[in-house]
């Protein structure tokens, strides 16, 4: 089977308005992100690629499948939304059990793949634990367990870190790592450390259009050489935030280390500096009108 996602031209609109505009992706096997801020259309492009939400325009393919035989689709893909919920009165190996029902399992299958997937998301010890006792990441890890039960080509999870502690943060994001070496995962995040962590090739989306699309390392390329850091008086850290765009702020006392995008020295006494991904979003995020990238 072809493991890829293929998105052409595709534009999705509520009344009026424009969620998604003419968004061009292809997605091949691997962990995959897509960045962007709370309302830029990443929950609508998923629940598109899900079959959740109908498209207006375009063609969307998964695995060559075109996303409007949805019965199709729902067989080769599994989706944990950011709104996840569970039966809290169940216990773990209940819940999971009732899910994997839902996705067309048999008593026999059911048997087999739950006590394995509690164990691949390390909630054997919980089989029994009400959902509603859980915390926050290992509701999130059952919610995974159930979208991967019917082995799926394609994984889609949806701001799945949000509100995790940064503990329970890292073992998910190692836990879709394991999960992606055979199979296509999209990570969709506003968060800028998930990607950073997991992901080689992204795409940014902000007001519903693909900012850019390609590798981080190209991402990264875009302020190469714009990143510069200084030390200053916190007194004039307001009117050095109203002239410049700062990305990171250390303060000690009356005095701030600060980072500072810009296309050439900013400040007498700044200093070249080393640019991550957050910079490069933040530069991007700032010049919109810039081209996209190529995948």
């Amino acid at each position: 089977m072809d493991t890829r996602i293929e998105i052409e031209n595709l534009s999705k609109n509520f009344g009026k308005k424009r969620a998604l505009k003419h968004v061009n992706l292809e997605i091949s096997q691997g962990m995959f992100g897509l960045l962007g801020p709370n309302g830029a259309g990443k929950t609508t492009l998923m629940k598109v690629l899900t079959t959740l939400t109908k498209k207006s325009e375009g063609q969307v393919r998964l695995c060559g499948i075109p996303v409007e035989r949805c019965r199709e689709i729902r067989q080769i893909i599994g989706y944990l939304p950011q709104d996840f919920s569970m039966y809290g009165n169940m216990g773990a190996y209940e819940a999971l059990d009732y899910l994997a029902v839902l996705s067309g399992l048999n008593k026999r299958e059911r048997a087999e793949k739950v006590p394995k997937m509690l164990e691949k998301v390390n909630l054997s010890e919980q089989h029994k634990t009400k959902v509603r006792a859980m915390s926050g990441g290992m509701r999130r890890r059952l919610g995974i367990a159930q979208a991967i039960i019917h082995d799926p080509k394609i994984i889609v999870v949806d701001e799945p870190t949000a509100g995790l502690d940064p503990e329970e943060r890292v073992r998910f994001r190692n836990l879709l790592c394991e999960i992606a070496k055979d199979r296509i995962v999209i990570l969709s995040t506003h968060i800028v450390g998930d990607i950073e962590a997991t992901c080689e090739n992204i795409a940014v989306l902000n007001q519903g259009e693909i900012l850019f699309r390609g590798t981080v390392s190209r991402l990264l390329e875009a302020v190469k050489g714009k990143v510069y850091t200084m030390e200053v008086s916190t007194m004039e850290l307001p009117m050095i935030q109203e002239q410049f765009l700062v990305t990171g702020i250390l303060t000690n006392g009356s005095t701030a280390n600060i980072k500072i995008i810009a296309e050439e020295a900013p400040l007498k006494g700044a200093k070249p500096g080393q640019p991550d991904v957050e910079d490069a979003y933040m530069y991007l995020m700032n010049h919109a009108s810039a081209p996209a990238g190529n995948m």
